[in-house]
């Protein structure tokens, strides 16, 4: 064997004893413990007893400020934000969301061949009126928790009924708008 093949051994043999070391001192000075109770409750874990049930997800009513909502401005939103996942054409193919004309009083998870989640299912009884789509697009998985839709939501009530207002255009018929 040459010496430098000697010098490339002892270096991988110092480095594996050096690493052997450090990990038996590390786990020497920071020994880890059970905690008593998970950090985090995920998923149908039961809950703890006397727990309240979580209040529904509520925002406050959107009527006052659709009297003055623009149209426009939600169509820019609407095609900077949602046209990636959703289509927005009448008789429109289906994205990775549903297409969404005529959403506006149409029921819950109606759209023909597009598979919504159990959570969606669920609804399928209560009709997307303005409040449910302004409550849904402030923060999805707070509104309907189970949602597939992977979107933080729009925060500021304004976007939110400039939104509204373009989902109306996008109907034969479209509903009245609530009175405030």
């Amino acid at each position: 064997m040459s010496l430098e093949g000697n010098k490339a051994f002892a270096a991988i043999l110092t480095a594996g004893v050096v690493f052997g070391v450090a990990g038996f001192i590390g786990s020497v000075v920071v020994s880890p413990h059970r905690l008593e109770k998970p950090a985090i409750q995920i998923g149908d874990a039961p809950a703890e007893a006397g727990a309240a049930a979580p209040a529904p997800y509520e925002v406050p009513p959107v009527a006052s400020l659709l009297a003055n909502a623009n149209a426009e401005a939600g169509k820019t939103l609407v095609q900077r934000q949602c046209s990636a996942c959703h289509v927005f054409e009448n008789n429109g193919r289906n994205g990775v969301g549903p297409n969404l004309y005529g959403i506006v009083g149409r029921h819950h998870a109606v759209e023909p061949g597009f598979n919504y989640s159990p959570a969606n299912k669920a609804l399928a009884d209560k009709v997307w009126d303005y409040e449910a789509i302004n409550r849904f697009i402030s923060a999805p998985a707070k509104a309907m928790p189970g949602t597939r839709m992977a979107y933080a939501g729009l925060s500021s009530p304004q976007q939110r009924a400039d939104v509204l207002a373009y989902l109306r255009t996008l109907s034969d018929n479209p509903p009245p708008l609530p009175t405030p």
